[in-house]
């Protein structure tokens, strides 16, 4: 089948290689090293996106220098042992048909003392934006050694069997925090002037290119953001490329989004627009005249990809979440099967939200992620004996049960209750700017059309027919339901509600669902401080109605944060008109209005409202018996513990594999 995305997946020339593509698999940190080198993890998991299709991968990004770790993860810098660590990984890669690079970076002020037990270098001795620390005025022998590191790193990619470096100056890190007047104050050779402030990186790129040869490839990551007059224009940054492009030694530039002063926007959620930079990648190519432009940031399936290089917007496309969601997204729309790419649903809640608690990256909704190694990727071994499959349940884990299950040849049918599969799932793709999980359902029903899974909607099984099934294995993902006694955490010697009798209390599945009587004033308890609650507050003030959101926590969305969106999710409630009370509990339900206590100080208050919507933590449904004679019973998801969607799609997968 011949390819609906032409232009995207053209070939291009790029220093001597032939790019089979326009995809990138751009660099971010998969915090995968095994002591600081990289092993079966990290050489999996790059393996898998090659294997996939990608035409260039830009490898984890390598500090240079000492002062410049912020990862538990991060590669040794500055030590040769990198070096045959790093040869078999290049190795496989290339013989997938991918050009593979790495990239070189240092955040400058914006380090992590924790990490480093250094202190951070910069230009100026600005204060951190990613820790509470300052920084250090760097001397002028310094920024030679700077220098020198970047380039002695570049030395040991090719070395390493890399094909080139892409040198990091995007999101105000070192090289961006010289560049930019507000960051660089100095009166000296390495400030002022424009010749003055891009001295550092010219010089890191004409070392790179004298020692690695005029064979290497060499990129440049910029970004842009709008959030502070102090940052760069696009204009600004414009000169900045076309001064280093005007050189001749620098291959492709690659644009981001946002940076260390406006976090959320460095890897958006689906609260930002697509395309991002796209805009401004379309004016960095009228300032190059050699360069190739690579626009990042919300390029998020292949039809966003087509769109930007049929416009002439940018010469290539990096899709980093789109393709940790489906490692062979590039495959697929070579054979012109782009329907079935499993697409990002732009959560960061395991990619961004793992890297933000410094472990290893996964995804919400490829388990598989970070597990290439041991799970052999989003590739599927057929069954040795193909067997009869039962799933009860298409939320989350029962889903990815019989999807995977299929994959590997096994005859699987699926039995939902509800009119239409997804479970709890669905509601959340029902509140507002998160109807990319829809779209993932979707893409689950055509997969089992594809793979011949027999679905039943609108029905319910008990315990005599999962008895009289001819399937032996039986996969129970009945989820999970609202707590109907309305028990807080943080109130444990109240085993229920007071006056929840009175009616008027729902749960954020009644309010989604639209069973919910609501009136025009709405309490909403979010006790998990994710989106279940937030999302639900979100949603009936978009409907007009007056929300107060009480919270124990000490700020609205704090399990969000990990995904970088739990400010913009403030600022929409905020501008919407909620009212947000953190450190609070309700203490009764009064039929017309809460009585909420502060943590802080006891003191009570009685909000008026029509109605009381409590997130509070699920039980597990579990409606069948411990074991059913001449059947195999396995238990997934939420009926054994109500949990976050990514832990069902992982033990759904997991099982699957081992039928």
């Amino acid at each position: 089948m011949a390819t609906e995305h032409p232009r995207l997946m053209s070939p291009v020339q790029l220093r001597g290689h032939t790019l089979r593509n326009r995809i990138v698999f751009g660099a971010h940190t998969a915090n995968m090293s095994e002591a600081g080198l990289p092993g079966r993890q990290f050489g999996a998991y790059l393996l898998e996106r090659a294997k996939g299709g990608a035409a260039m991968i830009v490898a984890e990004p390598m500090p240079v220098h000492r002062t410049g770790v912020l990862t538990r993860g991060n590669f040794r810098h500055s030590d040769d042992s990198v070096i045959p660590a790093f040869r078999p990984i290049t190795e496989a890669v290339k013989a997938e048909g991918a050009v593979i690079l790495q990239q070189l970076y240092h955040i400058g002020a914006h380090g992590d003392s924790d990490l480093s037990f250094a202190p951070h270098w910069s230009p100026s001795g600005a204060p951190s934006y990613h820790d509470s620390d300052g920084s250090h005025r760097m001397t002028v022998a310094e920024i030679e050694e700077m220098i020198a590191a970047h380039v002695a790193a570049a030395v040991r990619c090719k070395a390493a069997g890399f094909d080139g470096v892409e040198v990091w100056a995007a999101y105000h890190s070192l090289l961006d925090q010289f560049w930019t007047p507000w960051s660089n104050t100095r009166d000296d050779d390495w400030g002022g002037s424009l010749e003055n402030r891009t001295r550092f990186s010219r010089r890191i790129v004409e070392g790179i290119r004298r020692d690695c040869g005029e064979d290497f490839v060499v990129g440049l990551a910029v970004s842009t953001s709008d959030s502070h007059d102090v940052l760069l224009s696009v204009e600004a940054l414009a000169e900045i490329v076309a001064l280093h492009d005007a050189t001749g030694m620098i291959d492709y530039v690659t644009c981001g989004h946002g940076g260390y002063l406006d976090f959320e926007r460095l890897m958006p959620t689906f609260l930002f627009a697509e395309k991002l930079t796209a805009p401004v990648t379309e004016v960095l190519k009228g300032a190059v005249r050699h360069a190739l432009v690579t626009s990042e940031a919300h390029v998020r399936t292949p039809e966003n990809a087509e769109a930007v290089i049929a416009s002439g917007q940018a010469d290539l496309v990096s899709i980093v979440r789109g393709q940790i969601a489906d490692p062979h997204l590039a495959r697929k729309t070579a054979e012109g099967r782009a329907g079935d790419v499993r697409g990002c649903i732009s959560c960061n809640q395991m990619c961004w939200g793992r890297r933000s608690r410094d472990y290893w990256i996964s995804c919400l909704i490829n388990p598989s992620a970070g597990r290439e190694w041991e799970w052999g990727g989003d590739r599927f071994t057929p069954a040795e004996a193909p067997r009869d499959v039962l799933v009860v349940g298409a939320g989350p884990a029962g889903l990815e049960a019989a999807r995977a299950a299929a994959e590997r040849g096994h005859r699987v049918e699926l039995h939902e209750a509800a009119a239409q599969i997804g479970g709890q799932f669905r509601l959340a793709g029902m509140q507002p700017r998160r109807a990319q999980i829809l779209d993932l359902l979707d893409w689950y029903e055509r997969q089992f059309a594809r793979l011949g899974v027999a679905l039943h909607l609108n029905s319910y099984l008990d315990e005599a027919d999962i008895a009289g099934h001819p399937a032996q294995d039986v996969v129970i993902a009945t989820g999970s339901q609202p707590d109907e006694d309305g028990f807080q955490r943080w109130m444990p010697g109240a085993a229920r509600l007071p006056g929840i009798d009175l009616g008027g209390v729902w749960s954020p599945e009644a309010v989604m669902r639209r069973d919910a009587k609501l009136g025009d004033t709405v309490v909403v308890y979010d006790e998990g401080g994710t989106w279940r609650g937030a999302g639900t507050a979100w949603h009936l003030a978009e409907q007009g109605r007056q929300v107060v959101l009480v919270t124990p926590d000490a700020y609205v969305g704090k399990e969000i944060t990990r995904t970088s969106a739990d400010m913009p999710l403030r600022q929409r409630l905020g501008r919407l008109g909620v009212r947000m009370l953190a450190e609070h509990c309700i203490r009764r339900w009064h039929g017309n209005g809460a009585t909420v206590a502060s943590f802080l100080t006891g003191a009570e208050e009685v909000i008026e409202a029509s109605a009381l919507v409590m997130a509070t933590t699920n039980r597990a449904f579990d409606p069948f018996p411990e074991a059913i004679p001449g059947k195999h019973l396995h238990r997934i998801g939420d009926c054994v513990a109500p949990r976050q969607a990514p832990y069902a799609f992982h033990e759904g997968r997991k099982l699957a594999l081992g039928l």
